[in-house]
């Protein structure tokens, strides 16, 4: 196995695409699998991510993937990181879609690794439709996303019985694409039993202030999950109107699930598995 090559935390880095011939629509030979590498735990791949990682000719990766997922690829493979982090380099989006066209052109199976579930705030169907686009054959494949996931491992069920019939995936970086929608915080205080935010502790105080405006109560449980399912998880439980400020106190970071509802009261530690001690490319 050859050795893995970090990231170059050289700043034109995420340029480095640039120079890639412009493609349009063409025969292209290969086939993209989008694939969705799970929230970090190794075990929780797929048998179809795992046998498309041990087989392809080319992979192309987020952040969020560790190393002991990324030593499952051949020897041979051709690697490009393209991952986005708060605080580090990101390749932009338009160069990681002109990549995974290019590659296409020279490998018969090209994956495109991401955290989670590629259709779950993941950009999966943008890319996907890319691809179509330039006429490049692309297929999905699911993955177990972290807003089941991570509380899983805390033992927090997102929907119970006694505690939740509905429950809503909402994304808390609204900074990501500012083209796009705000979340409308005060309508989602009544129209679900409960919420999974994905990358809201950034804007975890102006969410809880929304959240209770819309007349979610302040003392509703909330939990957050930091690196949940990793080594380094951990969870802290407050009340709505206390959890930004017990999170910015105990100097929890991303990423972390924040789960919003009476589920929270239902935790149960004993059925929580041991979190994977694994190695991440951009460290947390």
């Amino acid at each position: 196995m050859a050795p893995f090559a970090a990231p170059s935390p050289d700043p034109s880095g995420p340029d480095r695409f640039a120079g890639l011939p412009a493609v349009t629509t063409a025969d292209h030979s290969g086939i993209v699998y989008l694939v969705g590498a799970g929230p970090g735990d190794p075990e929780l791949l797929t048998l179809k991510a795992h046998r498309l990682l041990s087989s392809c000719d080319a992979l192309v990766y987020d952040s969020l993937v560790p190393r002991e997922v990324l030593d499952l690829v051949p020897e041979h493979c051709e690697r490009h990181f393209v991952g986005k982090r708060r605080g580090h380099h990101s390749v932009p989006q338009p160069s990681t879609n002109a990549v995974l066209v290019e590659l296409s052109a020279r490998h018969a199976c090209v994956v495109r690794l991401k955290g989670g579930d590629p259709f779950l705030f993941g950009r999966g169907g943008e890319e996907a439709a890319h691809l179509v686009k330039h006429g490049v054959r692309v297929e999905v494949v699911p993955g177990v996303t972290a807003g089941i996931a991570a509380p899983a491992y805390a033992g927090i069920p997102v929907t119970h019985r006694r505690a939740g019939s509905s429950v809503t995936f909402v994304t808390g970086h609204e900074e990501i694409d500012k083209r796009r929608p705000s979340v409308n915080w005060r309508s989602l205080a009544s129209a679900s039993d409960g919420l999974v935010i994905y990358m809201g502790l950034h804007n975890l105080p102006r969410i809880a202030d929304e959240l209770m405006a819309g007349g979610l109560s302040p003392d509703t449980p909330v939990a957050v999950i930091q690196q949940g399912t990793v080594a380094g998880q951990r969870c802290l439980q407050a009340v709505l109107s206390e959890i930004a400020e017990r999170a910015r106190q105990e100097q929890f970071a991303s990423p972390s699930i924040v789960v919003v509802g009476d589920v929270v009261k239902e935790q149960i530690s004993a059925c929580a598995p041991e979190p994977a001690a694994v190695t991440m490319p951009i460290p947390f």
